[in-house]
């Protein structure tokens, strides 16, 4: 197992959709091996495949460093079926390190996808894990937790990511 590095904003491939996995063998095996690792080397609580730059339709979800309750769950091929309710609740992103905003979700969810073993499965989700489970999915379909912003909070964020992404690279600033 290694852990990889973790694709940023605004690296075009996290605005990418994913393909499905379509053969569950070795190879997939270790790759979901290396997300976690990666994962959690972060101290992340969730990772997509596109964000260590590989584009297939797999994600995985651990809040047990923030939850008691729960464990690892790798997810192939998810699809949400359902939705219920709504809540505001702060989210970041592996991809954005260090920012942190407030975004609206669905409170429940129903999800079914493919477990590592490759059998068929239903999860329900709500409150850490539904919103854990929608951002990862989000990534999978190419959207960012900073897409789901309004307009102007997204534009405002732009303008300072930028900066600081020039701050953070030793970029000269413009006067």
């Amino acid at each position: 197992m290694s852990s990889l590095d973790i694709r940023k904003y605004p690296d075009k491939i996290l605005k990418e959709k994913t393909v499905p996995v379509d053969n569950i063998d070795a190879e997939t095996q270790r790759l979901i091996d290396d997300m976690i690792e990666t994962m959690h080397f972060a101290r992340g609580i969730g990772l997509a495949a596109n964000q260590i730059g590989i584009s297939k339709r797999l994600c995985l979800i651990d809040i047990m460093a923030i939850e008691e309750k729960g464990s690892l769950i790798v997810l192939i091929n998810p699809l949400i079926l359902e939705k219920e309710g709504f809540i505001e609740a702060q989210e970041g992103c592996l991809s954005i390190p260090g920012y942190m905003t407030t975004i609206k979700r669905s409170e429940k969810v129903y999800v079914k996808g493919l477990n590592r073993e490759g059998k068929d499965f239903e999860i329900e989700g709500t409150g850490l894990l539904a919103r854990a489970m929608q951002h990862e999915i989000d990534h999978l379909d190419g959207i960012l937790f900073i897409d789901r912003m309004s307009p102007i909070k997204r534009e405002f964020f732009k303008r300072r990511y930028k900066k600081f992404l020039k701050t953070a690279t030793g970029e000269p600033k413009k006067s």
